[in-house]
């Protein structure tokens, strides 16, 4: 029998979602009006899709998780043909094809994808027993399944939702058994990989250049980067009021997207910055505790997969914004304007949801841990 509903996680997500909406509309209303003649352009449609991925996270709350171990390959198929028709029939925007559909009715397949390869590596890991500590049974098919993964988004190209999927799957590889040496070969292949795509493209090797000495170029390249930060800095402790930012005003490119952060800061200051990054710590937290208590493998890794997505692209789009690293694109988890994105996210946690009602050890707990379980207890000690 299914436990009551996360009630934690039910607010948290009720208070990111709330709390997006009215980011997005303070963020876009200039743009909406400029580009369309209507403040209200994007904030009704990320309305929708919060009412979209409300009724998939209620949906997959109620679904119990077990179920998607068996679907796990149909799913992770059937992603890959999204993937593949993005590059054949996707459509093109700013330079990139992410996009599948015309107009209101397009998806971003990528950001889906996060959700079906951590359901499908789950049952991948659970699978493999203790053979994931070898390299020819664990490391190396590993490796192409999240290449085959990652060669698809990057050809969009999409780096940054390639390095968070490339973050959610080595962490789950490591809670489901890995040992030091498969991790160390894993780290310094990415390493080696990420630098190399950040690299050739002339627009990527700019945002590292940028990250180092953004005063060298403020109106070209450093430009982002700078309004940012003053965007933030005039904020101050307890910001300019809601609605009275500056940096939107076409100061921040993408204020609306990449740049929500920046624009919470300068009309809530650090205050309610602090807070939006205590939520994220708060999430965190809470999605750990329940991987660490659920009873199977398969539920312990997908609670763990979606945690370690949401936090680690918090972590990407906030610090572009403060400049501790450089500018990645990565839209802000639940507070961007984004419509793909938000589903996704509401969807997933939905998933984590069910894990915490289907999958929480309340007693009864068996007699012998599972792996994962292990794993996750032995580094938190």
């Amino acid at each position: 029998m299914p436990g009551h509903p996360d009630y934690a996680l039910i607010a948290l997500t009720v208070v990111f979602t709330i709390t997006g909406l009215v980011a997005v509309y303070s963020a876009s209303f200039v743009i909406g009006l400029a580009d369309f003649g209507d403040s209200n352009h994007f904030i009704v449609r990320q309305a929708l899709w919060a009412t979209l991925g409300s009724v998939l996270l209620i949906i997959a709350a109620r679904t119990d998780y077990r179920k998607y171990r068996p679907l796990a390959v149909p799913i992770m198929g059937a992603t890959i043909l999204c993937l593949i028709a993005v590059l054949v029939i996707g459509v093109d925007a700013g330079g990139a094809r992410r996009w599948l559909g015309q107009g209101e009715l397009s998806i971003q397949p990528a950001e889906f994808a996060k959700l079906t390869v951590i359901i499908y590596l789950s049952a991948w890991l659970c699978g493999k027993g203790d053979s994931i500590r070898s390299f020819e049974e664990g490391l190396i098919p590993f490796v192409v399944i999240i290449g085959l993964v990652g060669a698809l988004i990057m050809l969009e190209p999409n780096l940054g939702t390639t390095f968070i999927i490339l973050m959610i799957t080595v962490t789950m590889f490591w809670v489901a058994g890995a040992s030091v040496l498969q991790m160390g070969a894993l780290f310094a292949a990415g390493f080696v990989s990420v630098a190399v795509l950040a690299t050739m493209a002339g627009y990527r090797a700019a945002r590292i250049t940028t990250f180092f000495n953004a005063q060298a170029d403020p109106l070209g390249h450093g430009y982002q980067t700078l309004q940012t930060l003053i965007a933030l800095g005039n904020g101050g402790l307890t910001g300019l009021g809601l609605g009275a930012s500056r940096a939107k005003f076409f100061y921040i490119p993408e204020s609306h997207t990449d740049g929500v952060f920046a624009i919470i800061g300068e009309e809530m200051g650090l205050v309610a910055a602090a807070a939006i990054l205590l939520l994220y710590v708060t999430l965190m937290i809470r999605g750990f505790q329940i991987a660490r208590r659920s009873r199977d493998d398969f539920g312990r890794l997908i609670a763990t997969g979606i945690t370690t997505w949401v936090i680690v692209q918090a972590l990407l789009n906030i610090g572009g914004i403060t400049r501790v690293i450089p500018l990645t694109g990565v839209p802000l988890p639940f507070l961007s304007y984004g419509g793909s994105a938000l589903a996704a996210e509401m969807l997933a946690i939905g998933v984590l949801m069910s894990v915490s009602r289907y999958g929480s050890d309340r007693g009864g707990y068996m007699d012998r841990e599972p792996r994962a379980r292990r794993r996750i207890v032995r580094r938190s000690q």
